[in-house]
C-alpha cells in the first residue's frame, strides 16, 4: 500500500468521523474527475459520498478557493500551498479559523499532464497508467512501462515549492514531506545544461521552452533587454482570449466585482487586445502581492499556455526581498499592504 493510498484511507476515515461527531457541516476534498488522470473538487454534507474522496498525484486544485462561498463549519483537505492560501484568507477576514478543520496533506508534488504528454508524445487518453514510485514515475503506454525521473513531470511550482507540508492544520494525514525540492530543480537543470535557455514564439503552448527549469525560465526573461521582454509579452498576450480562468481559479481573487468589470471609470476595454490583456495581468499581479502562494493554478488553467507563473513568481520573490514577507505563513500577522513600519528600509525605493 503506497503512501497516497494510506493517506486516502485516513482522509475518508477522518472526514466520516468529523461528520458523525457533528464537528463540521461540510467536507471539501477531491474526487476522480470525468477525464483521465484528473480530479475535481468534492463538496458534500453526506457521509455516503466520502468513499469518493481521493489522494493521488493529480489533486491540483487549490480548495481554499471555495471557502468564502460557504457558511458554517467546514473540513477542507489542504496541501502545502493550499494551506497558505487559507491562512491568507483568514488574514483578509474572508474566513474564520474557528470555522475550519484543516486536514493537511504532506505533498510530494503534483504531476503535470502537459509534461507527460510532451515527454511521451502521446495524448493523455492514449496512456494506460501513470504511477509514481518515489523519485521515479512509471508511464505505461500500450502495455509497456517506461521509467522517468519524477522531476521530468512535476509541475514547475512543485519543483520550486518551499513548504510542501501545510503550515497550519488540525489533522495531518501523513509524515511531513522531507523531499528536497532544491534537489529536484538541480536534477532538472543538470539535464538541460548545455542546451541553453532560448525564447521562441509559439502559436500555442507558451513562449519559453518547457525544458527549462522554473527558475531558469525566469532568469531567461530577466536577462533580456526591456525591449525584448516587451516584445515577448506582447506576443504572449496577443494569444490571450481573456477568459479569466486565471482569475477565477485563484483563491486570492476574492473581489465580488473585479476592476475589469467597472465602467465608471472603465479600466480596460472588453475586447481582448494584447494591451488590455497585459494591463489586466499587471494590475491583477499587484493586487496579489503578499497573497499569492505560488500554487500554480493560474498558469495551469490557462487554455493557451501563457507562462503566467513567470509574472506571479517574480512578484512573490520581490515581496520576500523587499518586505521579508511570505504569504500565508502566520494567520495572526496583518496582510502585507495593511501594515507599515514608521521607518521603511532604505533599499525599498530604487
Amino acid at each position: 500500500m503506497n503512501s497516497d493510498h494510506k493517506m486516502q484511507q485516513k482522509l475518508r476515515h477522518e472526514a466520516k468521523a468529523l461528520l458523525e461527531q457533528d464537528k463540521v457541516d461540510l467536507i471539501i476534498g477531491f474526487e476522480a474527475g470525468s477525464l483521465k488522470f484528473t480530479t475535481t473538487p468534492l463538496i458534500t454534507k453526506s457521509k455516503d459520498d466520502l468513499d469518493r474522496l481521493v489522494i493521488n498525484p493529480f489533486i491540483v486544485n487549490n480548495l481554499a478557493l471555495f471557502l468564502p462561498d460557504f457558511k458554517g463549519r467546514i473540513a477542507v483537505a489542504s496541501k502545502g500551498c493550499d494551506s497558505r492560501s487559507i491562512v491568507s484568507l483568514i488574514q483578509d477576514n474572508k474566513v474564520s479559523r474557528d470555522d475550519l478543520v484543516i486536514i493537511g496533506i504532506p505533498c510530494p508534488g503534483m504531476i503535470e499532464l502537459r509534461k507527460v504528454e510532451k515527454l511521451t508524445g502521446k495524448d493523455r487518453d492514449e496512456l494506460d497508467d501513470i504511477i509514481r514510485e518515489g523519485d521515479k514515475v512509471v508511464i505505461t503506454v500500450d502495455g509497456k512501462g517506461s521509467e522517468f525521473p519524477i522531476a521530468e513531470v512535476l509541475s514547475d511550482n512543485c519543483l520550486a515549492c518551499e513548504f510542501p507540508t501545510p503550515q497550519d492544520y488540525d489533522i495531518l494525514l501523513g509524515e511531513p514531506t522531507a523531499t528536497s525540492q532544491e534537489s529536484r530543480v538541480k536534477s532538472r537543470e543538470s539535464r538541460v545544461k548545455g542546451q541553453g535557455s532560448r525564447v521562441q514564439s509559439h502559436g500555442e503552448g507558451g513562449g519559453l521552452q518547457s525544458e527549462a527549469s522554473p527558475d531558469s525560465r525566469l532568469q531567461t526573461l530577466k536577462a533580456m533587454s526591456p525591449q525584448q521582454r516587451w516584445e515577448f509579452w506582447r506576443k504572449e498576450f496577443s494569444r490571450c482570449i481573456r477568459c479569466y480562468a486565471c482569475r477565477n481559479i485563484c483563491p486570492s481573487c476574492f473581489c465580488k466585482r473585479c476592476f475589469v468589470e467597472e465602467s465608471e471609470p472603465r479600466w480596460l476595454m472588453p475586447m481582448p487586445r494584447w494591451q488590455e490583456n497585459l494591463m489586466f495581468q499587471a494590475i491583477r499581479n499587484i493586487h496579489l502581492a503578499g497573497r499569492c502562494t505560488d500554487c500554480g493554478g493560474c498558469e495551469r488553467s490557462c487554455p493557451v499556455n501563457i507562462p503566467l507563473r513567470c509574472l506571479t513568481k517574480e512578484m512573490y520573490d520581490l515581496v520576500d526581498e523587499l518586505f521579508h514577507f511570505k504569504a500565508g505563513m502566520d494567520k495572526d500577522a496583518p496582510p502585507l499592504m495593511t501594515h507599515y513600519e514608521q521607518e521603511e528600509a532604505e533599499d525599498l525605493i530604487r
